[in-house]
């Protein structure tokens, strides 16, 4: 039997469709939009002229990757242009589908092909695919049998391999914004029932954090606890609970949060720092990745400028490590300040990348007989340690001796900076190479 009905397409059902008494859809399902004009968002892509706008305008649709975060209307989108360009729209789920599954809707989807008819193959979550079973539709992709169309949350860059995205084209969707959800919502209200203030639906839109589907399930959720058809503040702020931001450890979101508290701390904007710190912790991020990073961000961005600020961060480390959670979460806000207003320096940085680079590139030369140890009578009679000038033996424990291999000789690495107390380490730094020049 077909996976795919073969009779001719029908125009939309008159009025909605009869939903049974118990076990109603969920208010997101059906608020889903049946026209272009209803949808709400994405007008970088879908406004007049717009990349997207003009493909499903011109029925010039390719397959597609819909890149977003939850809630902003991917598998929407991929209805409504089925709608718009009368195609087959068969869904397909990453996670409950193998193999098997592709090799028999492709056979169809061919089938239809010699039949006139366009088949769109929906993937929510593409991403979950490996490498083989996205592999499993090339074939049928550079034939036309099918048209993808992939949504994920993740940066397609990493998770769909090169192939498919050659024969794609990716469109980055963004969270929708506070009047958009507000916008949503007053459209819900007569659906379920409600009247409600434009401060209590914009209270939704924030805590939803740009995603639709939550603000929805949130507003259904004040509903049920809602009486004489009004909205209240105390329904609302039941079915919030608390603000779940958004977030995923091993997303990009990850990485892009731990980017701003990070530049926050070396930009010296201690407000920011907190600000993106307790993000991520709301987040439940790992708290000794935290510490980890902030012991980074101690030695890249303040170096020798406050040696203390490492030390700062070891001993919040330990104090997370002890007192778990939430009272070490105090100590890495506290870690973020003293990193935010201490004096920056990446000297130390740069004279390491600076000595890497001259390991790499140049000759790995023997070390000097005078920096050898010669611990039995045969190596001093081969010369180790000749020419050694041990350091308490000599004025102001300065030697006159050289320390780099010979083609290396007066290269420097180092130059501190004149923030914090780098700027003393370059005074002594200038007396050293003074007093080596005198003797």
């Amino acid at each position: 039997m077909s996976l795919f009905d073969t009779s001719p397409p029908d125009g939309p059902p008159e009025g909605p469709s009869p939903e049974p008494e118990h076990g109603k859809r969920p208010l997101a399902e059906r608020m889903r939009p049946e026209r272009m004009e209803d949808y709400v968002g994405q007008e970088h892509i879908l406004g007049p002229g717009k990349p997207l706008r003009r493909q499903i305008d011109r029925d010039e649709l390719t397959s597609i990757i819909l890149w977003g975060p939850p809630g902003v209307g991917k598998t929407t989108l991929a209805k409504l242009i089925a709608r718009v360009t009368r195609c087959e729209f068969i869904p397909f789920s990453a996670v409950l589908s193998g193999i098997k599954e592709i090799k028999a809707v492709m056979a169809d989807a061919e089938r239809l092909r010699r039949m006139g008819r366009r088949t769109i193959l929906f993937i929510d979550e593409i991403h979950r695919f490996n490498k083989a079973q996205q592999d499993a539709f090339l074939p049928y992709v550079e034939r036309g049998d099918i048209i993808l169309i992939g949504a994920t949350t993740e940066n397609p860059s990493f998770e769909v391999i090169a192939a498919l995205l050659s024969r794609s084209r990716v469109y980055a969707l963004r969270g929708l914004t506070v009047p958009e959800t507000v916008l949503l919502l007053k459209r819900a209200l007569p659906v379920v029932g409600l009247q409600a203030s434009d401060d209590l639906l914009e209270q939704i839109a924030i805590y939803s954090n740009g995603d639709g589907r939550q603000a929805y399930n949130t507003l259904e959720a004040a509903a049920a606890a809602s009486s004489a058809g009004v909205l209240t503040a105390e329904a609302v702020q039941d079915a919030m609970q608390r603000k779940v931001l958004l977030y995923d450890k091993g997303g990009e979101e990850h990485f892009n949060l731990i980017s701003a508290l990070h530049k926050s701390v070396r930009s010296s904007d201690v407000d920011a720092a907190l600000y993106w710190l307790t993000r991520m912790l709301e987040a439940g991020e790992d708290r000794l990745y935290i510490a980890r990073r902030l012991m980074r961000m101690a030695i890249e961005d303040i170096g020798m400028a406050d040696p203390r600020a490492l030390e700062q961060t070891v001993a919040a480390q330990q104090a997370v490590h002890f007192l778990g959670i939430p009272e070490g979460d105090l100590a890495l806000g506290q870690a973020a300040i003293y990193l935010s207003l201490a004096p920056k320096s990446d000297a130390a940085y740069r004279a390491m990348g600076a000595v890497r680079k001259d390991v790499e590139q140049t000759i790995a030369e023997p070390v000097p007989m005078n920096l050898r140890n010669a611990p039995t009578r045969l190596m001093k009679e081969w010369g180790y340690g000749e020419g050694y000038r041990h350091a308490h033996k000599q004025e102001n424990a300065i030697p006159d001796m050289d320390c780099l291999p010979p083609s290396l000789l007066g290269r420097r690495y180092y130059f501190p900076t004149d923030r914090g107390l780098e700027k003393r380490i370059g005074e002594r730094l200038e007396e050293i190479r003074r007093l080596k020049e005198r003797t």
